[in-house]
């Protein structure tokens, strides 16, 4: 229990009291009422909250993992590309808004990259420069991605949001994506949000209608902020014999996703 000290001063003299009585009065004018001073108090109490406020509203994102993006521009400055470098337009055509979008991760889902020579055959190679050094990737592509790229993009947009580096992963789609006509947009790690040490795809940042988007991903940390927006797929990493992507275009080319107009209802009905 905390102890409340009385303090006794030692009682002035009737000479000291005539002295500061008469120096109080010659400096009433310059001080502040006690009115006065009960006001200004009040607003730099409030400032203070406000500003309390403001800086809690900033720093709070940060303590807790998250990287504070910076503002984002209008629609046209989406579409147009012109002042958002996070966005890479790879077809040279306009984003078609008719169609949905399909937003594909790209290693352990589209492809599989070591920087060891794989023991199984491997389809390409990238030598990416990074941090000064050029690296070599042996790159396996998963079966059948070249024909369900080319399909899938009969109907539908087709994005890549990647965790890699730009360096990297710019050089394994010129290679999926040779004559860039199928990939629209891509994503690399700088569009990424980190939340509690983890990599997350914000879909925010295609600006498309959510209800028109599905994202295919092997890591639930990638979708956690959309997972009603996931249609999740087994990693791959070198299993020649792998069908995913041919559940894929089975649910992307099917009856739910002619049925919803909401690619959530119909994900929640052929997911579950």
């Amino acid at each position: 229990m905390a102890t409340k000290l009385i303090i006794k001063k030692a009682t002035k003299s009737i000479h000291q009291r005539n002295y500061l009585r008469r120096h109080r009065n010659t400096q009433i004018g310059c001080s502040p009422s006690p009115a006065a001073t009960t006001v200004i108090a009040s607003i730099n109490k409030s400032i203070y909250r406000c500003h309390r406020s403001i800086l809690c509203l900033f720093s709070r994102p940060a303590t807790k993992g998250f990287k504070v993006l910076k503002t984002r521009g209008g629609n046209d400055d989406f579409r147009n590309n012109n002042h958002y470098p996070l966005i890479h337009d790879r077809s040279g055509k306009s984003f078609d808004e008719t169609k949905k979008t399909i937003v594909l991760d790209l290693d352990e889902t589209l492809v599989h990259s070591s920087m060891e020579k794989p023991e199984v055959p491997y389809d390409f190679v990238v030598n990416p420069r990074i941090d000064g050094q050029i690296l070599t990737f042996f790159v396996i592509k998963r079966p059948g991605v070249d024909e369900f790229l080319k399909k899938i993009g009969e109907k539908y947009q087709i994005v890549v949001f990647t965790a890699g580096l730009r360096e990297y992963a710019s050089l394994v789609l010129d290679k999926l994506d040779p004559e860039r006509r199928v990939i629209a947009r891509s994503f690399y790690r700088d569009a990424c949000s980190e939340i509690d040490g983890r990599l997350v795809k914000d879909l925010g940042f295609v600006m498309r209608d959510l209800r028109r988007v599905v994202i295919v991903d092997d890591n639930p940390n990638s979708y956690a902020l959309q997972p009603e927006n996931a249609f999740p797929i087994k990693p791959f990493s070198d299993d020649l014999d792998d069908v995913e992507l041919k559940k894929l275009e089975e649910f992307l080319n099917g009856d739910s996703c002619d049925k919803f107009e909401d690619m959530r209802l119909a994900l929640k009905e052929f997911v579950g």
